[in-house]
């Protein structure tokens, strides 16, 4: 991926992040913000307990809806989930995640990194697994077992959580540390152990992991936001595979992040943006030119005209024939 293409989606992670995180004044007090605007969820992976989040985690949200639901569908954060789907799909994993952007530095570490194979494809289902488990079954398990709605996957495994909303805390209220104990020490082991992986392995959390991509994965392919392969002007080389650091086996399946390594390979210019593209070409949404379009209808319209003249041509002589005077 070009650099300056590499550049400019961090300076959109990052500002994302920002944006997620605006009251600055909590991480100083190590306080959280309580605020109208905690009802509403970010895109991203960015936890609700972070001092300085001023919305909600999507996955938070989800669990927190299933175990106070009293078995009724969460149709605030559901309908959430699909808006961010269907207009975002997995862009949000590539350009709106704090957590991604994270991962993306590690990986810049000039270490031997482990290429994807056999063994990552396998473990990419990971992240489906989580999601089924502990984001839905666990909760509404737990809850009916014991009375105790958990979050699971907030609780035992999220290591977003720990590192923006767990540890900041700790750090700037004494009175919790006397409170640590083996559950803590649990998860800030997670995230030492991914921290570690992401070393060597490019974005471990969000390929295997992570259940909030597995959530926009169903709506990749068909996503508003996305990259789009124009089927004419593709020589089928494989540069985007190549260079693609996922588990894709086509641009914009369930895997693809929607990063742009593709589009920048593709010596043909045969992959391009969604919107940048439907601006620019003047395509509609289904990626079609409007010209193709436009084009089908003026010669339908050619034809139909065509048609009309031939057969009044045709009824011209027996219209004549007919006024003609009789001898």
């Amino acid at each position: 991926m070009g650099a300056i293409a590499r550049f400019k989606r961090h300076i959109v992670q990052l500002l994302a992040a920002l944006l997620y995180n605006l009251n600055f004044e909590g991480f100083a007090t190590g306080t959280i913000y309580q605020g109208d605007a905690k009802g509403l969820c970010v895109p991203g992976l960015n936890c609700y307990s972070c001092p300085g989040a001023i919305g909600a985690c999507p996955i938070g949200s989800l669990q927190a809806a299933l175990v106070a639901s009293e078995q009724k569908l969460p149709f605030y954060i559901v309908g959430t989930i699909l808006a961010f789907g269907a207009l975002l799909g997995r862009t949000v994993c590539g350009w709106l995640c704090p957590f991604g952007l994270i991962q993306d530095l590690l990986d810049k570490v000039p270490l031997p990194k482990i290429k994807k194979g056999a063994w990552s494809r396998a473990l990419s289902g990971g992240k489906y697994v989580v999601l089924a488990g502990l984001v839905i079954i666990a909760p509404i398990v737990l809850l009916t077992a014991t009375g105790i709605g958990t979050p699971a996957f907030c609780a035992w495994l999220c290591p977003a959580g720990t590192l923006e909303a767990g540890i900041p805390l700790v750090a700037a209220n004494e009175g919790l540390r006397f409170m640590l104990g083996g559950l803590f020490t649990w998860k800030v082991g997670v995230l030492v152990a991914l921290v570690v992986v992401c070393l060597f392995v490019y974005r471990p959390f969000c390929r295997f992991l992570c259940p909030l991509g597995a959530l926009y994965s169903f709506f990749n392919r068909f996503a508003l936001l996305r990259y789009r392969v124009d089927e004419h002007a593709c020589t089928n080389c494989g540069a985007c595979l190549s260079v693609c650091k996922v588990d894709i086996r086509t641009v914009s399946d369930r895997e693809c992040i929607q990063c742009g390594a593709c589009a920048t390979s593709c010596q043909t210019g045969a992959i391009r943006f969604s919107l940048r593209d439907m601006l620019s070409k003047n395509l509609q949404l289904d990626g079609l030119p409007r010209t193709d379009a436009a084009q089908r209808q003026m010669n339908a319209t050619a034809q139909g005209s065509a048609s009309s003249s031939e057969k009044r041509s045709a009824d011209a002589p027996a219209q004549s024939a007919a006024d003609s005077p009789e001898p």
